[in-house]
Order: C-alpha cells, then sequence, then structure tokens
C-alpha cells in the first residue's frame, strides 16, 4: 500500500493513495460505516504505526473495499499532501553509500577551498572511504521538527548561498525493539519514503572540521523534506535495487540506482538498537544514494529551481528552493 498524510478542514488525515487511479481513500471516515463507529487507529499516519500489525490489517481489509466507494475518495489532485510523517518520533541520517562516502568528501574538500579562496585540492590516493563507514553504519540525530513535505517550498537559510540536494531512502520504524537481530530486522520496517537532505554546503564545510558532524549545514526550518507517501514493504519489494533519477526545472541530472550500500537498513536496524530502544514511527534515513547531490557532481541549486528525487516504485518528491533575501 501506498499511505499518505493529507490536509483536511478537520486537520491531519491518513489517506490510502491509489496512485493508477489518481485517488485518495479516508479510512478514517470509512470506518464510520463499520459497526464499532470510526477507528481512531485509522485517524493519522502516527496512529495506525503505533497502533501495531492488527490495525495495518484491518486497514487493508478496508482499503480493498473502500478505494472503489466515491463517498471516501477524493482525486489527489484536490487534496494537499504534507510529509507522509510529519513529526517522525525519532529521526537518523547514516551513510553507507560507498560511491557517496568517497565522492562526498572530494566534494567538501572543494567547496571549503572556494570558499576560503585556496586552490582545488590534489586528488587523494586510495579509495577515499575511512575504514570507519566499512566497519559501522555510521549515522547523526537530525531535527525531527524540521520536516516538510512534497511541493514545499524551502526558504533558504539567509547564512548560505550554497544550496544543495541530496537523494536518500528512509525507512520507517513499525514495531519498536532493542538489540534488533539483523536477521529480524526486517520485520520492524513499516514501510520506505523518500528523503531530501537539503544541506547549506558551505556552512556545513565549516562546521565539518569541529569533527562533531554537521550543525546548521542541514539544520533549518524545512531541511528535511520527506514524501510523497510511505510505501509499505509488500509492495515495493527490495529496496537494494531501486532505481532513481534527480531532475532540476526538469533537466536530468543524474540517473542511477542503489546498488553500493556498505550496509542495508537491516544491518543499520541492529547496530542503532545496540542496547537502545528504537520506537514506532521513528525515521532512519540511508544516507545519499551515490552520485546523487550536486556536491558530487559540483553542481548546485540556484533561487526558485524545482527539484525532483524519482524512485522506483514509490513516486516523486518535488520541491522548490528560494533565497531568504538575506543571502
Amino acid at each position: 500500500m501506498k499511505l499518505a498524510t493529507y490536509l483536511t478542514d478537520s486537520g491531519q488525515r491518513l489517506g490510502v493513495v491509489d496512485a493508477e487511479q489518481s485517488v485518495i481513500f479516508d479510512p478514517y471516515a470509512a470506518s464510520s460505516a463499520q459497526a464499532g463507529g470510526r477507528d481512531e487507529r485509522l485517524r493519522t499516519m502516527e496512529a495506525l504505526i503505533t497502533a501495531g500489525p492488527d490495525a495495518l490489517a484491518d486497514l487493508r481489509l478496508l482499503a480493498v473495499a473502500g478505494t472503489s466507494q466515491d463517498d471516501f475518495t477524493t482525486p489527489l489532485s484536490e487534496v494537499r499532501l504534507l510529509a507522509p510523517l510529519p513529526v517522525p518520533a525519532q529521526f537518523r541520517d547514516c551513510s553507507v553509500f560507498e560511491r557517496h562516502i568517497r565522492d562526498g568528501a572530494a566534494g567538501m574538500a572543494r567547496v571549503s577551498a572556494r570558499f576560503q579562496g585556496r586552490s582545488p585540492p590534489e586528488p587523494v590516493s586510495g579509495d577515499g572511504v575511512p575504514a570507519v563507514y566499512r566497519q559501522l553504519p555510521v549515522y547523526y540525530i537530525s531535527n525531527r521538527f524540521n520536516v516538510v513535505g512534497p511541493d514545499a517550498e524551502i526558504v533558504w537559510p539567509g547564512y548560505s548561498k550554497i544550496m544543495d540536494f541530496e537523494l536518500e531512502i528512509a525507512a520507517v520504524i513499525g514495531q519498536g525493539g532493542r538489540n534488533i537481530d539483523a536477521s529480524r530486522a526486517a520485520g520492524h520496517i513499516f514501510g520506505y519514503t523518500i528523503f531530501n537532505d537539503f544541506s547549506a554546503r558551505d556552512r556545513q564545510s565549516v562546521e565539518m572540521t569541529g569533527w562533531l558532524g554537521p550543525a546548521k549545514g542541514k539544520s533549518f526550518d524545512g531541511g528535511n523534506a520527506f514524501g510523497p507517501w510511505i510505501v509499505t514493504p509488500d509492495e515495493l519489494g527490495d529496496y537494494r535495487d531501486l532505481k532513481v533519477c534527480v531532475k532540476v526545472n526538469g533537466e536530468e541530472w543524474i540517473r542511477t540506482d542503489m546498488r553500493g550500500m556498505l550496509h542495508g537498513f537491516e544491518e543499520i536496524i541492529a547496530y542503532i538498537s545496540c542496547d537502545e530502544t528504537l520506537h514506532p514511527a521513528e525515521i532512519i534515513a540511508s544516507g545519499t544514494v551515490g552520485g546523487c547531490c550536486g556536491l558530487e557532481l559540483d553542481r548546485f541549486l540556484a533561487n526558485g529551481d524545482i527539484i525532483e528525487l524519482d524512485v522506483d516504485r514509490i513516486g516523486i518528491l518535488r520541491n522548490t528552493v528560494r533565497m531568504s533575501g538575506d543571502n
């Protein structure tokens, strides 16, 4: 299933998307026709996820019959989609793609040199991937409140002039747990969505010298864009063979796939849950798919650009970037 969050007169609502028919089904309203009355588990995405597997099973049964009922469906063109999980319980972002780790570091060195008025550095010998990235699925914790959805306008922070994007895949945790074995980790994933990790590269290039990871380089209002919906694992299939594409103002910048992960989501979940409890409705992002950011392409966004992240079997996450006027 494709599950979305959209805005109604009564607030946020969970919806089941029929992409072929371009309609969205309201399971909460449809549940009013059932004997038990409206099912509060089906009101929002967070309520559905935290209610557990039984709620998802009941939603499937309701959706099979409901998507053909006009009383509970609305054309997608008539609704405003929000981030599928507007305020995740927690949000972590990893870096597990070998190509991005290698080429992103070289790109950051270029940006830093330009920012400081120096000549670009010479290429570094070796494979350019620090050993720790092969040993562990390195991650940082980001701001779960800086979340926006599809078609949102991202107002660039006034302290930055270098606007960049990052195409990532994010896993949404459905079942919590602690010390989860990698062999069982797939069962803890509720679904997958697209993540655009907007990045202020000039600020990030300075902050990364402090050895604490990105701060204001990635933490600003609207910096975390998710969408257009969450796709359940049974419909998505194997995330490792997803095809991805980035377009800016309709021009294709890169087309590639998800190959090259040093660690899969199963290993990531096992590592994060080591002596730490994972909770339902947390989001874990993969890190940038190799080649899918301006830092690697040496090509950055401009004021007013429309960026589309297209991921096979999920959909398209589209956003616009604007300078704040203080840049």
